[in-house]
């Protein structure tokens, strides 16, 4: 088997944890391929490649870091159709099939001891004055929000062109499952099971003393335009990456992808008892 290794290696602790990864995973004729940027801190004894190459190369897209390096590797690995497997470098670790303590049961992978947990993505097109000028998949959320002055902006939401939601906030989340237990979560939002086939729009500080998250299914397209002062474009932000900027012209098309994330499970633990460790149990 051929494994990508991903991790910012320049932290000496997930360094460590890469090379002990790495000796487990590259036993007997498996392959393990490095970000080449890290070919000098890392040395001889492995492959290197670009990190886009990483992806189309590897059977499997191993990530060690938090859950939003996980996040990001799952996503990447899915438009190439690879599985990913995160091992918990961070805080949380809630999509980590292991913690940093728990190295041998990436055994369980050479054995074929595993299981693959699908996880659906959304895709967020952002079309102005007809045209689309931005293509995105996220395997967390699609985020609307504010410019940079602290004034709310209006938001029309339209769930196939009827009318479903105003709001008038400081933004909206549109969150699969997966992200449901992220932004969405700190906003006031539901915790959703990652096996749905769902979104959930959690307004950002919405004014109004009645507003609630709503769940729709996904076989629905959202089509999402804002309304504000001239000075205060709002912005688009697909899984936290760089912020693309919409104003009244523009129209947030919000489909479901036809991706859909795979995630490497190595323990029994349902969703449940995840939400119960990471969650609930540590207070966050």
């Amino acid at each position: 088997m051929i494994f990508s290794l991903f991790a910012n290696l320049e932290k000496s602790d997930l360094r460590s944890l890469a090379a002990e990864a790495a000796q487990l995973l590259g036993a007997g004729e498996n392959k393990i391929i490095l970000d080449e940027a890290y070919s000098a801190v890392m040395g001889a004894g492995f492959s290197y490649a670009p990190e886009s190459e990483m992806y189309r190369s590897c059977d499997v897209a191993v990530v060690l870091g938090g859950d939003g390096s996980t996040m990001k590797v799952a996503k990447n690995a899915a438009l190439c159709g690879k599985p990913a497997l995160g091992v918990n470098g961070g805080r949380l670790g809630f999509l980590s099939a292991a913690e940093r303590n728990e190295l041998s049961l990436l055994q369980n992978v050479l054995a074929g001891k595993y299981v693959i947990d699908e996880r659906i993505m959304l895709k967020a097109d952002v079309f102005k004055n007809g045209k689309r000028i931005s293509h995105n998949h996220c395997l967390n959320d699609a985020v609307i929000s504010r410019g940079d002055f602290a004034r709310l902006i209006d938001i029309d939401i339209k769930s196939d062109e009827t009318g479903m939601l105003s709001v008038r906030a400081d933004g909206i989340i549109v969150s699969t499952p997966t992200g449901s237990t992220a932004y969405s979560l700190a906003a006031g939002g539901p915790i959703l099971s990652p096996d749905l086939n769902c979104f959930v729009i959690t307004s950002i500080c919405p004014h109004s003393l009645m507003d609630r998250s709503i769940v729709v299914n996904s076989k629905y397209s959202l089509n999402i335009s804002v309304s504000s002062d001239v000075s205060n474009s709002a912005v688009l932000n697909c899984d936290g990456g760089e912020p693309i900027e919409i104003d009244s012209n523009c129209t947030v098309c919000v489909s479901l992808s036809n991706y859909k994330a795979r995630l490497i499970k190595l323990k029994p633990d349902n969703f449940y008892q995840i939400v119960k460790k990471k969650i609930i149990e540590r207070g966050s």
